[in-house]
């Protein structure tokens, strides 16, 4: 059954809300809007800060079928787009050759067909671009194009006509268009500037940590089994962390496992339990780090050395 897409901005928060996602209205704003007009929706902001899950919640609340093109360094069309089956074709290749296909006049004909016959969409091995790009009983499907700041610049160049008219050219086929425009998120860390002819195609929203009631809301939600006197201040203490000149700050993601791991300690009320957030980059010296403890009080003391 298809679901309809949302029909306001309250509407949109509230299918987020459904899926366990909190956002704040300025994302669900940008979120109405792309679906409502049809246009890629262009998440930027720190790694951890649940960008790629809007794109997950959007495919799971509408029902649509979700196609990740994971981004690296180095991706390019064969690996996101399509490429063809060599080792098929060749095999087509040599049965034609051992049915007899000569170098005659009267063999030319058959020659051709065969040319043609190996670059027909039989042979045509698709990749997620290019599998957004087909129709589904159960409506367009969610494309999330993930790290895009990690591909090189030409590939973002290749993505204008994806983004622009939601249609790929392969010069053997021509052009192959899609019925009806997926629904696009595009998700960027900000490791490195995206062109600006990228974000003119698409509505764009900076996706910033959440603040101390936002995040607590979020974990009674993902985290259901941390009681709450311990998430409020695991929140207190994310939150303050943020503030440091850290190298890496932490993220949404960093804050739910920390939550799950201290509650599979199970030694909180019986013990003080020492942890360590040790260094996660080479610049930071070695032996640095963030030490606390979590006393059967429930952390009501938190003191940060060795910084």
């Amino acid at each position: 059954m298809i679901r309809p897409l949302p029909a306001s901005i309250d509407d949109t928060l509230e299918l987020l809300a459904r899926a366990d996602y909190v956002a704040e209205r300025s994302l669900a704003t940008a979120v109405f809007l792309s679906l409502k007009m049809g246009r890629p929706l262009f998440l930027e902001g720190e790694a951890g800060v649940g960008k790629t899950e809007i794109a997950k919640v959007l495919a799971h609340a509408l029902g649509r079928r979700l196609v990740r093109l994971q981004c690296y360094e180095g991706l390019d069309v064969s690996s996101a787009v399509y490429e063809w089956n060599y080792s098929r074709q060749m095999i087509e290749i040599r049965l034609a050759e051992a049915e007899g296909v000569g170098t005659d006049e009267a063999s030319g004909h058959r020659r051709e067909r065969i040319a043609q016959d190996i670059f027909s969409e039989k042979f045509l091995i698709r990749r997620p671009l290019l599998q957004a790009l087909d129709a589904d009983v159960m409506g367009p499907p969610v494309l999330l194009i993930d790290e895009l700041d990690r591909t090189d610049e030409p590939f973002e160049a290749y993505l204008l006509e994806v983004l622009s008219d939601f249609q790929v050219t392969i010069p053997e086929l021509g052009t192959i268009r899609a019925k009806e425009p997926p629904v696009v998120v595009i998700t960027s860390n900000r490791t490195r500037e995206i062109h600006d002819a990228i974000k003119r195609r698409c509505f764009y929203h900076w996706v910033d940590y959440p603040d101390a009631a936002r995040e607590l809301e979020i974990l009674r939600r993902k985290a259901p089994g941390t009681p709450e006197r311990l998430s409020r201040e695991v929140v207190a203490f994310v939150q303050k962390l943020r503030k440091m000149d850290l190298f890496k700050l932490p993220g949404v993601a960093e804050t739910i496992d920390w939550s799950k791991a201290l509650v599979e300690l199970k030694k909180l009320e019986k013990e003080n339990c020492r942890l360590a957030i040790v260094r996660k980059h080479r610049s930071v010296p070695e032996g640095k780090k963030i030490e606390f403890e979590i006393t059967e009080k429930g952390m009501k003391q938190i003191g940060i050395f060795s910084i």
